[in-house]
């Protein structure tokens, strides 16, 4: 897999925004079999950044119905905290 294929996207949250601010921290929505250093390598490359720590979790995707009696769902994804050098920052702008 490449970078564009293991980052999918930046997470924009109000949580997101905190910890950017206070921990230097960044929430990515990554590949689910995307493994911690992928992540790490990826990121580095896109965003030309040193990355300290990655923590990832495995999230489900919320059940969902919409005027049907079958029930469906979103898909599940992977979420990946980011923990970056003081100094470097993500332009999510």
């Amino acid at each position: 897999m490449n970078a564009f294929d293991v980052i999918k996207t930046v997470r924009l949250t109000e949580k997101g925004t905190m910890q950017a601010a206070k921990f230097n921290q960044y929430t990515i929505v990554a590949d689910r079999r995307a493994s911690k250093v992928a992540i790490r390598q990826a990121v580095e490359e896109l965003f030309k950044v040193k990355v300290l720590a990655v923590n990832t979790s495995n999230c489900t995707g919320k059940a969902r119905r919409q005027r049907t009696a079958q029930a469906g769902s979103d898909a599940d994804w992977k979420k990946a905290i980011v923990t970056l050098k003081k100094g470097d920052k993500i332009n999510l702008t």
